[in-house]
């Protein structure tokens, strides 16, 4: 159990507890009124109507204000739980996210190295056929907890997600649109890890020599 979650355990104890301490004060309260009024009656003393009515018009209030605390109280209750689930969520939706910017080097070194392989050279192809299952169990696994891939080519620019880092003209592409992912961005559970590092296109200049 984490610690967010034993201290909405321990806050709703004490709530509880203050309650109960307020409704037995109340009725211990009670008590000693209709004991006073049952010790003054045998005396011989007479309680007025109008004063039996006052009391019983401040019970109700205090009986209606205890009420009402206990509402308040309940509601506090229940947003200390909700917050504590939201934040044990976050915790597990995102635990990794340390360990994740430390894993996205080794991918880029490996898709590089990748990039740059003599595919020419058969002595090599055992090993670049290693690199490129090793490359994809990689990516498979890290799958499996949330992180995704960005590489937006041929997309329109999305400055939340994408680092441009130049422009381009390109015949026959509207502006604003990928032209080349330099580097590949990657997310945790729809949180940005890294942008995608980008060149975009532009629109073509006008010519006004003429």
């Amino acid at each position: 159990m984490s610690s967010e979650q034993n201290k909405a355990q321990s806050e709703e104890v004490v709530v509880e507890n203050e309650v109960e301490q307020q409704v037995d004060a109340i009725e211990a309260e009670l008590e000693a009124e209709m004991e006073a009024e049952a010790d003054a009656e045998s005396v011989g003393e007479e309680i007025s109507v109008a004063e039996l009515l006052e009391r019983l018009a401040t019970a109700e209030q205090t009986v209606a204000e205890q009420k009402d605390g206990v509402i308040r109280a309940k509601a506090e209750v229940d947003n200390i739980r909700r917050r504590s689930a939201q934040e044990v969520e976050k915790a597990r939706k995102f635990a990794l996210e340390k360990f994740a910017n430390e894993l996205l080097p080794v991918i880029d070194n490996m898709e590089m190295a990748l990039l740059h392989a003599n595919r020419e050279d058969e002595a090599l192809s055992s090993m670049i056929e290693g690199v490129e299952l090793t490359l994809k169990t990689l990516i498979d696994a890290v799958k499996k907890f949330g992180i995704e891939v960005v590489s937006p080519q041929d997309q329109a620019f999305d400055p939340a997600k994408h680092q441009a880092m130049g422009m381009q003209e390109v015949e026959g592409v509207a502006p604003n649109t990928v032209v080349a992912v330099l580097q590949k961005g990657y997310e945790l559970n729809g949180r940005l890890l890294r942008p995608a590092m980008v060149m975009i296109s532009k629109a073509a200049s006008v010519d006004t020599s003429a």
